[in-house]
């Protein structure tokens, strides 16, 4: 069989700029390109040579989605993998979201936080 992984998801935010500045500050990661995006709309592509999150900001007005957890094509949650969990609960505090659902599980540790759009991501570390 192939080796398959994930490239990339692409995420609609309200301020491409703002999330890609967090993710830095947070995750360590880059901006990998920037440019137009469909419907006049432009992107930020933010993460790392082998996989990245999609950036997309619409110059139309967007409605805040449903609970995406009772919607099909929701987005439940990003999950990102991190060496030291503790230091990235940190910086998602410097960065002013709260952590919570901590837990401890086999094989690994994490939590949740949401960030201004109210897009859940998952920090675990393994």
């Amino acid at each position: 069989m192939k080796k398959i992984h994930l490239e990339h998801v692409n995420i609609t935010v309200s301020d491409p700029e703002k999330t890609a500045a967090w993710m830095y500050e947070v995750f360590d990661w880059p901006v990998r390109w920037q440019g137009p995006a469909l419907g006049s709309g432009r992107s930020l592509h933010v993460g790392s040579e082998a996989s990245y999150i999609a950036l997309y900001c619409s110059n139309e007005a967007t409605d805040a989605a449903p609970d995406s957890y009772r919607c099909l094509s929701g987005l439940n949650h990003i999950g990102v993998v991190v060496d030291d969990l503790d230091l990235v609960e940190a910086q998602v505090r410097k960065a002013e979201f709260t952590p919570y659902s901590h837990a401890d599980y086999a094989p690994g540790r994490r939590f949740y936080f949401k960030d201004h759009d109210e897009i859940e991501y998952e920090v675990v570390q393994y």
